[in-house]
């Protein structure tokens, strides 16, 4: 299960390219908010241009993909990132010796909002653990107010 190794873990990537990269953002964010933990999306095409220098053993990174025409290089993003020894956990792809989340399959422009909607409960779940109330994150407010 994802909880465990996260826990602990100081920052991640959560990794997408083309219609998952907002997931991805949406992701993201939600790490940052509820969790206090840092994460950065980033799209599977940039993450080469070196950012994936930080991805080393045990360093976690999500990656999310569909079934389109950017499959096949997420898909050896994340071959090699688990070849490092990176805590990879993924959805929509197959890696070896990654952790699959669950998620339901679906076409290429609904998979990345059922991905998104699946992990929801995963990081209510890691809030909780790692102390916090995903309901009212500390200096947030539920509102914004623009004047």
């Amino acid at each position: 299960m994802a909880l465990e190794p996260l826990t602990q873990a100081n920052g991640l990537f959560v990794i997408a390219r083309g219609h998952a990269l907002g997931g991805a953002q949406e992701i993201a964010l939600k790490f940052k908010e509820t969790c206090a933990l840092h994460a950065e999306a980033i799209s599977a095409a940039e993450v080469r241009h070196g950012p994936m220098t930080l991805v080393g053993k045990d360093f976690p990174v999500l990656i999310l993909g569909q079934n389109d025409e950017t499959r096949d290089s997420v898909v050896e993003l994340a071959n090699e990132f688990a070849g490092r020894g990176a805590m990879v956990m993924h959805a929509g792809i197959d890696v070896a010796g990654g952790l699959a989340l669950p998620t339901l399959s679906a076409g290429p422009i609904v998979a990345p909002v059922l991905q998104v909607l699946s992990f929801y409960r995963m990081c209510e779940a890691l809030a909780r653990r790692r102390g916090f109330d995903p309901d009212r994150p500390p200096h947030l407010a539920k509102v914004t107010e623009t004047l």
